[in-house]
């Protein structure tokens, strides 16, 4: 295992780094960063080899635990260079750059579709939970629609525990998402907070594609009218609103339960 040693804030993986982690919507994401030892070990458990990892001085022991392969560029560099170039309060000894997975339509669109949609979901702790719920209740992937943090947000990883790399998650423009749902025969359900069908008289067993919209304001009027039908989730307390990734969880399990996937 050769480790090359990197003394300097202005060396070009370490810039790299750092350009991918602070700004992870800059372009098509075909470069992220990854923060921690958590975040870099389900990386390479879903098959996604990182192509750089730097490593704190002094915590070097760290790489024998992943068994990375030798095409992998090692780094050490000293603890505070690497936490100039990282994103959170208190850095973990460990980070990595890696090519992520490029998933398409037809990962995503399957006989029993349950798809999320999601547009203008700004807040990355609610990105990550709701991918996470995606996968724990069985849905086939995840659309972005513009407006929407990128999933390779740091923290929108971090939330999301691993889910980032292994459930399909497109980005997609509203055009082409319809299209696509409308092409291959899967309802389109807006969530809505009122004048919707109560999601409990509504058949889920059938594809479907959960349109979730933006923590503040909800689906647009002109996107809540693309969809094919509307639903809401009965709230008795005096709330006006759930928050987009306790929606979208509660969607998802309802969806599940009556798949017969939630027994």
């Amino acid at each position: 295992m050769t480790i090359r040693i990197v003394q300097s804030k202005q060396n070009a993986r370490v810039k790299e780094l750092r350009a991918a982690l602070l700004r992870p919507d800059r372009g098509s994401g075909e470069v992220v960063g990854l923060e921690g030892l958590h975040l870099v070990a389900e990386a390479l458990a879903s098959c996604i080899i990182p192509t750089t990892v730097f490593i704190a001085q002094g915590h070097e022991h760290l790489l024998e635990t992943l068994h990375l392969p030798p095409s992998v560029e090692l780094l050490a560099v000293p603890p505070e260079i690497l936490a100039s170039a990282v994103t959170t309060e208190s850095p973990q000894p460990i980070a990595a750059l890696s090519r992520p997975r490029i998933w398409d339509w037809p990962a995503i669109l399957a006989p029993q579709s349950l798809i999320v949609v999601l547009s203008g979901i700004q807040d990355p702790g609610n990105l990550g939970t709701i991918l996470r719920s995606a996968e724990a209740f069985g849905a086939t992937g995840v659309v972005c629609l513009p407006g929407t943090v990128s999933r390779w947000n740091p923290k929108a990883m971090r939330a999301s525990a691993g889910t980032v790399f292994r459930l399909p998650v497109l980005a997609a423009s509203d055009e082409e998402c319809f299209n696509q749902l409308h092409a291959a025969g899967i309802q389109s359900l807006a969530a809505m907070a009122h004048e919707a069908t109560p999601l409990g008289k509504f058949n889920l067993t059938q594809p479907a594609a959960l349109v979730i919209g933006s923590e503040g304001s909800g689906l647009s009027p002109q996107l809540a009218a693309r969809c094919d039908a509307r639903i809401t989730i009965p709230c008795p307390g005096p709330v006006e609103s759930l928050n987009a990734a306790v929606a979208a969880s509660i969607l998802l399990y309802e969806a599940a339960r009556q798949r017969g996937l939630a027994q």
